[in-house]
C-alpha cells in the first residue's frame, strides 16, 4: 500500500514554501519518523518525516515551490528492507551506491559538495566507519584539484560554462523564502516607522565581577553558565516597567499597551536572522533565562524552530558584540516599538570622580519608533538599563 507524503500544516499564515532538499534518495527504503525533506517557508525552516517505513518515490524535485497539503512523494509499505548488496543487480530506477552513500551524508557535507563540486565519495573519510567529515571536505578544497577530484567526480552542473571571462567571478543563488521575508520586513520597518536611535555606554565592571565571583557555584547548581544576556534581559524588564510607553505598539490608529514581558532574542543562523521569544521574563530567574536562551538558540540553529516560538515578543535584544561590533543602529522588529543593540566590550579610559581609569565599556543602542516613543522616554529607558547593569542590586530592590 502506498502512503502519500504531504507538506504538513505550518500555521494559519503559511500557505506555501520551497522543498529545498531531500534527505533521502529517490527509491530508498526509509524508516518511520526518518527525516525526509527540508521545507523553507517565509518564516521558518522545518523537516518533514516519514509516517511509515517503506520505499519512497519522489513526486517533486528539490527546489520546487510547494503548497501546504501537496503530495510530494509516496511510500510503499510493502517494501520494508533494502535489497542485499550483490544479490540482485540494480534495476533501471534503483539508486546507485554513490547516490545511496550521499543520502547518508550530513547537510553540511552535501552543501560543501554542491558549492565546491567535490564528490565526497572521492575522499577518504576520517570519521566513524570511514564517514567523510566536514573537516575532510574543507581539507580537500585546499588541495590542488588534480590531487583530490577527478573529472568524473565533478557533476556536469558544477562545470562552469565558458560564456564570458567575467562569469567565473560571480555566482547567482536564489534567495531562500526566509531570506526574502527578512529583507522585506527590514525594508518595511524602515518605511513604516519613524525610526530613531539613541546611544549610551555602560561600565560592565560590576556584572563582570559578579560573574567571576559566582560563576562556578552558578554552574554547579544550575548546569548552565551565567552570561551577560540574563543581566540585560532583567535590566530590560526593569526598564519596561519604569517606562511602559516602550512596551507598546501601534495598530492602525490605536496604541496597544502590553502588560507582559516576553522578550525576543535575535539569533544568527546559517539561513538568516531568527528572533525566538523568551516568555514571562519578569517571573524567570537568571538560570531560567540562560537555559531558555540556550534552548531557543539551539532550536533556531538546528532548524527546529516553530512559528509559535517566534510570535508575541514585546521587545527585542540583539547582540552584535559577539561578532566584534563596536557600534550599530539596529532595525526594529515590527510590530514592536523598540530594540536594544549590545556591542563588544572594550577596555577604555573613562573619567570617574575626577580620575582617569581603565574600565570594560560597552556601547548600547536603542532604536525606537518615534511615532509612539518620545525622545525623553527613549533616553530614560536606556539610562534605566545602564543603571541596572552598572549597579545590579537595583534589580533586586526595583530601584
Amino acid at each position: 500500500m502506498a502512503i502519500e507524503v504531504k507538506i504538513p500544516p505550518m500555521g494559519e499564515s503559511i500557505t506555501s514554501g520551497v522543498l529545498s532538499k531531500w534527505h533521502v534518495a529517490d527509491g530508498a527504503v526509509v524508516k518511520k519518523d526518518q527525516p525526509l525533506f527540508e521545507l523553507e517557508t517565509d518564516k521558518i525552516t522545518s523537516e518533514g518525516t516519514a509516517e511509515v517505513a517503506g520505499k519512497i518515490t519522489f513526486k517533486v524535485a528539490a527546489g520546487t515551490d510547494v503548497k501546504i497539503g501537496q503530495v510530494v512523494a509516496t511510500i510503499d509499505e510493502s517494501v520494508t528492507a533494502a535489497p542485499v548488496a550483490g544479490a540482485v543487480g540494480p534495476g533501471p530506477g534503483s539508486p546507485s551506491p554513490a547516490t545511496a552513500k550521499s543520502a547518508e551524508q550530513s547537510p553540511a557535507i552535501r552543501r560543501l559538495a554542491a558549492e565546491t563540486g567535490i564528490d565526497p565519495a572521492s575522499i577518504s573519510g576520517s570519521g566513524k566507519a570511514g564517514r567523510v567529515t566536514k573537516g575532510d571536505m574543507l581539507a580537500a578544497t585546499e588541495k590542488p584539484a588534480s590531487a583530490t577530484v577527478t573529472p568524473a567526480a565533478i557533476p556536469q552542473s558544477a562545470i562552469p560554462t565558458p560564456q564570458s571571462s567575467g562569469s567565473a567571478k560571480q555566482t547567482r543563488t536564489k534567495m531562500t523564502k526566509l531570506r526574502q521575508t527578512i529583507a522585506s520586513r527590514l525594508v518595511s520597518a524602515q518605511h513604516e516607522a519613524a525610526m530613531l536611535t539613541t546611544f549610551n555606554e555602560v561600565d560592565m565592571s560590576a556584572v563582570m565581577e559578579l560573574r567571576k565571583k559566582y560563576q562556578d557555584d552558578f554552574v554547579k547548581k544550575n548546569g548552565v553558565k551565567l552570561g551577560f544576556m540574563s543581566f540585560f534581559t532583567k535590566a530590560v524588564v526593569h526598564a519596561l516597567k519604569d517606562v511602559p510607553g516602550v512596551n507598546a505598539r501601534i495598530d492602525g490608529d490605536t496604541i496597544v499597551q502590553n502588560h507582559y514581558y516576553d522578550v525576543s532574542m535575535a539569533v544568527s543562523t546559517e539561513k538568516g536572522l531568527m528572533v525566538p521569544v523568551i516568555r514571562n521574563c519578569d517571573t524567570l530567574g537568571m538560570a531560567d533565562i540562560e537555559k531558555a536562551i540556550g534552548e531557543a538558540a539551539k532550536k533556531a540553529r538546528d532548524g527546529k524552530i516553530t512559528l509559535p516560538d517566534l510570535e508575541g515578543g514585546v521587545f527585542t535584544i540583539t547582540n552584535g558584540g559577539i561578532f566584534g561590533s563596536m557600534l550599530s543602529t539596529p532595525i526594529l522588529n515590527a510590530p514592536q516599538s523598540a530594540i536594544l543593540g549590545l556591542h563588544a566590550i572594550n577596555e577604555r579610559p573613562v573619567a570617574i570622580n575626577g580620575q582617569v581609569v581603565i574600565r570594560p565599556m560597552m556601547y548600547l543602542a536603542l532604536s525606537y519608533d518615534h511615532r509612539l516613543v518620545d525622545g525623553k522616554e527613549a533616553v530614560t529607558f536606556l539610562v534605566k538599563v545602564k543603571q541596572a547593569i552598572e549597579d545590579p542590586a537595583r534589580l533586586l530592590i526595583g530601584a
